[in-house]
């Protein structure tokens, strides 16, 4: 069973930076891609980005696309958020996940992290 454990979250002021990381450890890693979500109080679980793990090829939600980016280090079994140029409305807590298909569903993903808080406040 592969495990995944964020880190990087934080209280960051409007404008500002992130960059989540997403470690993988257990078997080895053979899921088609890893996903980023968010939710927010209230909300429901958000899709944010999605990285295909072999080739690296992006995808990413309307909302963020022109101010995050998902990365990946193979050789490292980890994967990345940075995000840019933070609104208020980005504050949720931050999830990754990976998925043994090409979706954005929530349901699709089969091994999720525990989270990690990013909070955009001055």
């Amino acid at each position: 069973q592969v495990q995944l454990v964020e880190s990087g979250g934080g209280l960051v002021p409007p404008g500002g930076s992130l960059r989540l990381s997403c470690a993988a450890s257990g078997r080895t890693f053979s899921h088609f891609a890893m996903g980023w979500f968010r939710q927010a109080p209230g909300n429901k679980r958000e899709f944010v980005a999605a990285i295909a793990w072999s080739t690296g090829d992006p995808y990413l939600a309307n909302s963020v696309n022109d101010r995050f980016t998902i990365s990946r280090d193979s050789a490292q079994n980890t994967g990345y958020l940075q995000m840019n140029s933070l609104k208020p409305e980005d504050t949720a807590v931050y999830y990754c996940a990976v998925t043994r298909s090409w979706t954005t569903l929530p349901i699709n993903y089969d091994i999720w992290g525990q989270g990690t808080q990013v909070t955009v406040s001055s």
